[in-house]
């Protein structure tokens, strides 16, 4: 069996989407930290519609700071890749070229300094979730006492979060004098842009404050807002695309690449340092304020998304789409939509917003996409604040509808937990999973004292919300139910 390349470009079915330009002259523009599917599937996708249609110096250097699994996914095979657009009408195939190289920061952290500090490069972006830009996500400060920002503050030679990467390399730069480069986070976090500013700004600060001021004055930090429903690839997926990449007959191997919805958008604050493709011109919504935009996202579908990945997957099913199937779930989220996240939102002139959330209830339910409870469930310590939190901040100060928003933060106590409706041990992949589960397991067969426990964590609730009374109550009510009901019972008898 052959493998995806340069090589196999030209002999690839005709149904299958190619680079329109010249790679061996693409000369790159852009390093990402964190390339995991979801930029291949977003972020790139929009690089590489740019070069399609108007050329230009935006090549990306992709690079990973942990493992090297795509790094060994993409540069056997010249880093081209499959995007597959999944729906129910199908499939739609895209080789993808935009990526001319891919780097593992761990295995040669001074080389991924170099490339980042080089001239040639203008944006570096990220998407490296909440949890690595090793803040405070109640505060929104530099956490000081992350191991990782330990290391980088006194190596930072060699660094090894993304936060020290990024300032190793302004470090360079204004050392020589040079340019500061864009730094564009495209992580699903509020004023994302805004946050990442101010931990580099505080990490800075600690090895000169004249050079905290160079990048102030410098380098700039567009906020911005994504979304598209990008499932973990599988070995299954891989599979079915071997045929349909066929040469004469002979499957072609793509082991790098990644599925999606057909639904994409990206808006983005027009604020860079040293230009940017010309993404506007593909679709990408370049604006003064993201704010509204990403406040709508976050809130519908990420808060939604939270909530139904908690109750789904400890309702037993392991796909959004198969939640989607069920009336009551439907009937929660159409509610939580109205209600508890619908009350906080305005929609800008021309935004059409209940088409807006049958859209994303759409998408929701589209079973083309494998798209797995468990994943979206993921990292929820770092991803509640800013998807139920601050709704719920908002809320309780005017006095609005909390039922739903405390119905998913007990779901999450639940599952944090770590042990399911069945007794068997559910895999938490979390920063503070030990913490939680300690906090669980102190207080096991009193759901009172769990959320006040858990609730009492401020790393993730701030000092606020436990002197909330009602929200402490309504949550409480919720995990007695779910331990007394289950889960699946629960939801059926609220929202049937």
């Amino acid at each position: 069996m052959s493998r995806l390349n340069n090589n196999s470009l030209s002999q690839l079915p005709k149904d299958v989407a190619l680079p329109k330009y010249d790679r061996a002259h693409l000369v790159p523009g852009i390093v990402h930290l964190g390339i995991g599917a979801f930029h291949r599937a977003h972020q790139a996708f929009y690089t590489e519609a740019v070069l399609n249609q108007f050329g230009g110096d935006w090549g990306i250097i992709g690079s990973s700071l942990r493992s090297p699994s795509v790094r060994d996914q993409l540069v056997p095979q010249d880093c081209l890749y499959t995007l597959v657009e999944r729906s129910g009408d199908g499939e739609k195939l895209q080789i993808i070229g935009a990526v001319t190289d891919t780097l593992v920061g761990p295995e040669n952290p001074a080389a991924l300094v170099a490339t980042m500090a080089q001239p040639n490069i203008k944006i570096v972006s990220l998407t490296v979730t909440e949890k690595g830009y090793c803040h405070d996500p109640a505060s929104g400060n530099l956490n000081e006492n992350h191991p990782d920002i330990i290391h980088d503050l006194q190596h930072l030679d060699k660094p090894v979060s993304a936060i020290g990467f990024i300032v190793a390399a302004l470090k360079q730069r204004f050392e020589n004098n040079q340019k500061a480069f864009t730094v564009l986070s495209c992580d699903n976090l509020p004023n994302n842009g805004e946050v990442l500013e101010k931990v580099v700004l505080q990490f800075a600060q600690k090895i000169s404050p004249a050079f905290a001021g160079w990048i102030k004055s410098n380098a700039t930090f567009p906020s911005t807002m994504i979304d598209r429903i990008v499932p973990a690839t599988t070995d299954d997926d891989r599979r079915d695309i071997e045929a349909r990449l066929s040469i004469n007959g002979e499957p072609v191997r793509d082991e790098g690449m990644v599925v999606c919805e057909p639904f994409s958008q990206w808006v983005v604050e027009d604020k860079f340092a040293d230009g940017r493709p010309a993404w506007e011109k593909v679709g990408v919504l370049l604006v003064d304020d993201v704010r509204v935009f990403e406040k709508i996202k976050l809130r519908l579908l990420n808060g939604a998304h939270s909530t139904m990945a908690y109750t789904g997957y400890l309702s037993g099913f392991q796909y959004i789409s198969e939640v989607m199937e069920q009336p009551a779930f439907v009937n929660l989220v159409k509610t939580y939509m109205a209600r508890e996240a619908g009350e906080t939102i305005s929609a800008p002139a021309g935004f059409a917003i209940e088409a807006y959330k049958q859209q994303l209830r759409d998408r929701f339910s589209n079973k083309a996409l494998k798209h797995r409870t468990w994943q979206i469930a993921m990292d929820g310590s770092q991803k509640l604040p800013q998807r139920l939190l601050e709704t719920l901040r908002e809320q309780l100060a005017g006095n609005g509808n909390i039922d739903i928003l405390c119905l998913g933060v007990a779901a999450w106590i639940r599952y944090v937990s770590g042990v399911d409706e069945q007794g068997n041990a559910i895999e938490v992949s979390d920063p503070l999973a030990k913490e939680l589960r300690a906090a669980c397991d102190a207080n096991q067969g009193n759901p009172a004292g769990m959320v006040k426990a858990v609730v009492g964590i401020q790393k993730v609730f701030g000092s606020d919300l436990i002197n909330e009374a009602r929200f402490v109550a309504t949550t409480t009510q919720w995990l007695e139910r779910f331990y007394s009901k289950g889960v699946f019972n629960s939801i059926k008898d609220a929202f049937q």
